[in-house]
């Protein structure tokens, strides 16, 4: 933060800085929350994301989306999108490994 209260480029997420938010604003929240939201969802889908009925699924991404609303607020200044991408980075490759043995085993058993 620069002297008076003012924040510069550098006060933001590198993402936030991305999605240009440091000169609009609105453009760049929404940017950021689609980005908060969409990598939300792959990591929910890798890492805990259960057969469920319709309704419940409806209920489950609903609170997911107004929960992401809350995080881009944290994205803004916070490195929470590199965070989400480093978390479905390591998900998804322990889902790869996982489906590998679990070949393995069927072949081997």
């Amino acid at each position: 933060m620069q002297e008076g209260g003012q924040l510069s480029q550098g006060d933001f997420s590198w993402f936030a800085q991305l999605f240009n938010i440091y000169d609009n604003m609105a453009l760049g929240f929404w940017l950021l929350y689609i980005a908060v939201v969409v990598l939300s969802v792959i990591v929910f889908n890798l890492g805990f994301a259960r057969k469920l009925p319709l309704l419940k699924n409806v209920v489950v991404y609903t609170g997911l989306v107004i929960g992401c609303f809350v995080l881009t607020f944290f994205a803004i200044f916070m490195p929470v999108v590199e965070a989400l991408i480093a978390i479905a980075a390591v998900l998804g490759i322990y889902r790869i490994r996982l489906r590998i043995h679990k070949r393995k085993q069927q072949v081997a058993g």
